[in-house]
């Protein structure tokens, strides 16, 4: 019998595409930072989301994340740092003006500083809670991992490198005159409207 059914895969993949592509803080970002910095330097932060997202995913999966959701002071903990990230970010992009090295200092985002993205998401949480207690737990832990969390990587580093593609292919438009700036104004109010309904979770 295998550690997954094959509804319960086509559910979880239902999931992940209704989860993964929709926008949000990473997808977001992912965008932006190719748009200033070009696709080859965001290809870290496209590497540092999946990565944290699976240690996520492996702590809640062992009951860990579980704890955290329970205890309310953690909770808004997390929410408050992860709100204030996000707003840091939304300042530094609006600041980002032009495609030169000067500017794009301000947008670097280092892959540890994007592995603790996903541990600042309130709504992150939820979701690996959400997979953890719906595909990994119901069964033998350590055979559905194996399922899993494969898959829940590959659309975490799909769906961000998809956005980075897209960012990196307006590079040269948004080169032209203001265009660029008014490209981060945009990102940067994403980003606070993200933080908006973070903070509401």
């Amino acid at each position: 019998m295998p550690a997954i059914t094959s509804s319960d895969y086509l559910a979880l993949l239902a999931l992940g595409t209704a989860m993964s592509f929709t926008p949000g803080p990473n997808t977001t970002l992912s965008t932006a930072l190719a748009a200033n910095l070009g696709l080859r330097r965001t290809l870290r932060f496209c590497l540092a989301v999946p990565v944290g997202w699976a240690l996520m995913l492996l702590l809640c999966s062992v009951g860990l994340g579980a704890a955290i959701a329970a205890q309310p002071v953690l909770r808004l903990g997390i929410k408050v740092v992860g709100l204030g990230y996000l707003l840091w970010l939304a300042w530094k992009l609006m600041r980002t003006t032009q495609l030169g090295q000067m500017d794009t200092a301000r947008l670097q985002v280092g892959f540890w500083q994007g592995v603790a993205l996903q541990f600042v998401n309130i709504k992150g949480w939820m979701f690996a809670l959400s997979v953890a207690a719906g595909w990994v737990v119901p069964g033998p832990v350590g055979e559905r991992l194996l399922v899993v969390l494969p898959t829940m990587v590959a659309f975490a580093f799909t769906s961000n490198f998809t956005y980075a593609l897209v960012g990196a292919l307006l590079r040269g438009w948004l080169a032209q005159g203001a265009r660029l700036a008014w490209f981060n104004r945009g990102m940067a109010t994403v980003l606070v409207l993200t933080a908006v309904w973070m903070g509401q979770a």
